[in-house]
């Protein structure tokens, strides 16, 4: 059996025919919004997850949680997710999207702060390109928990992975990832001579 021809076939006279376009999509999708944010595209999404090390035992803060995916894919992994989003609109998908997973809690506040009350986390996932990473964020991780966020723009942005060894934090760089900016990120901007 020729399965690329058979592939082919299915998606010309079954997906595309019913007005499916995300099947094959693998991009960030925009959630409108002022500033902008996004999905961001499911393969970075999923690198993010896995370079994480997410187990079942873990507590996890997903922050700019959105819509509420990220944390419900991460709720089919892990044992506790804290869905952090700051925009209200947002935050009334995300509620109504996760109302049925026990095991994820939809918080508001600002994305920066991270959800200090709820944690120490063993993984916390920043949604979006970023700057740089708020020492608060830092702060929530439990000992030995890893921190994933892409941290630049575009094409130059790396995704890291920051780890808790005690009172210290490791950065190792994991993959390149051009991903969309979570706002409130940005680095101060100073004088430059």
């Amino acid at each position: 059996m020729d399965f690329a021809r058979a592939r082919r076939t299915m998606v010309d006279t079954q997906i595309r025919v019913n007005d499916v376009t995300l099947a094959y999509l693998d991009d960030d999708i925009a959630l409108g919004g002022e500033p902008a944010r996004y999905l961001i595209e499911t393969m970075v999404l999923a690198r993010m997850i896995q370079t994480a090390a997410v187990g079942e035992q873990d507590r996890v803060l997903d922050v700019g949680a959105a819509t509420g995916y990220s944390s419900a894919v991460l709720g089919r992994i892990a044992a506790e997710v804290v869905a952090l989003e700051q925009d209200g609109a947002l935050l009334g998908i995300a509620r109504g999207t996760l109302a049925s997973d026990a095991n994820v809690t939809v918080v508001e506040g600002p994305l920066t702060g991270g959800a200090a009350a709820k944690g120490p986390f063993d993984v916390i996932v920043l949604e979006g390109a970023v700057e740089q990473v708020p020492p608060a964020l830092l702060d929530q991780l439990a000992e030995g928990g890893r921190l994933v966020a892409v941290v630049g723009h575009g094409r130059a942005a790396k995704c890291l992975v920051h780890t808790r060894i005690g009172a210290e934090i490791s950065i190792r760089q994991a993959f390149d990832a051009a991903i969309p900016p979570l706002p409130g990120f940005e680095q101060p901007r100073g004088f430059v001579f």
